[in-house]
């Protein structure tokens, strides 16, 4: 990694932190900036505007979670697992799952920057975890009339749902135990008949 990339890096990650701990609207650039010791207008050198460094930030975090979890080749059960070992990671990286949920609800209104961001980042993850579960169906694991875009949504609301719970009371929401419980239900029921 080159100078450039390393400050690239060391920015994204001062400013997911920023992001994280008061999202969109609260973050300072010149916070940021601080957090790497340039001023604002040399932050502003490397990304043009707070809505473009938003967008580089969200796209930033996505990296780090592909980079350990390839869902696009894992099917059936293995995908399944891969996403219990998702949910076991974040729960390690509150920060994460904080700017994720903080920017995720900023981004319901169309003005916002990460609106897009947000709507192709859904479509992509429904549209790999269906393909995923059609993988296990060929592959027998699963039940042949599986509706895999409805289990899609299904888990994707849970895991976005379950973070919220633990975010709010991680003393008492066990995230990733109840999400790794969940998924082992839904295996036996999709499995097919003996």
């Amino acid at each position: 990694m080159n100078r450039g990339e390393a400050r690239r890096d060391r920015i994204l990650a001062a400013a997911l932190l920023e992001f994280a701990e008061n999202g969109y609207r609260g973050a300072s650039l010149a916070r940021i900036a601080e957090r790497v010791e340039l001023s604002q207008a040399g932050l502003l050198h490397h990304f043009k505007s707070k809505e473009r460094l938003l967008v580089a930030v969200l796209d930033y975090r996505d990296e780090l979670d592909a980079s350990k979890f390839d869902m696009t080749s894992a099917g059936g059960i293995d995908a399944l697992r891969a996403l219990v070992g998702v949910v076991e990671h974040n729960a390690r990286m509150p920060g994460l799952v904080q700017l994720f949920s903080v920017i995720s609800g900023e981004a319901v209104t169309p003005d916002h920057p990460g609106h897009e961001w947000a709507r192709r980042r859904y479509r992509r993850l429904r549209a790999d975890m269906a393909a995923a579960l059609r993988r296990g169906v060929e592959r027998g694991e699963f039940r042949a009339d599986l509706d895999a875009e409805a289990h899609a949504d299904r888990l994707i609301a849970m895991m976005d749902g379950l973070q919220t719970q633990w975010l709010i009371d991680p003393d008492r929401v066990d995230m990733a135990a109840v999400f790794r419980g969940y998924v082992d239900d839904l295996i036996a029921l999709l499995r097919p008949p003996m």
